[in-house]
């Protein structure tokens, strides 16, 4: 083993890990957002606001961002969609940059 696939096979593993957490971060932020819009999920329950305000935190700066570019359709927010595809294009790309760099170095 070389000192460059050392190196690149954690980091890769590393990048895909975070990218994926952060994928399913959004997705609970989503499914939390519907139970809080039906009336499912108490807000006045600590517990709750507290992971709503968790939420919030890790996902709204990237959401805002994407709803300058992109605003609401109808009612419809496509911000985390366009996040999750994002973090699938990246997943893909890095995961295929670490290849590349491995396989021809």
């Amino acid at each position: 083993m070389s000192f460059i696939e050392v190196i690149l096979g954690p980091l890769a593993f590393l990048i895909d890990t975070v990218l994926a957490l952060y994928m399913y971060v959004v997705i609970v932020a989503v499914i939390a957002s519907w139970l809080i819009a039906f009336g499912v999920l108490n807000t006045r329950n600590p517990l709750a606001r507290q992971l709503i305000d968790i939420l919030v935190a890790l996902t709204e700066p990237v959401f805002r961002r994407i709803r300058r570019v992109v605003p609401a359709i109808g009612g419809l927010d496509l911000s985390p969609v366009i996040v999750v595809i994002a973090i699938q294009l990246l997943r893909i790309f890095f995961g295929n940059l670490f290849f590349y760099i491995a396989t021809h170095l």
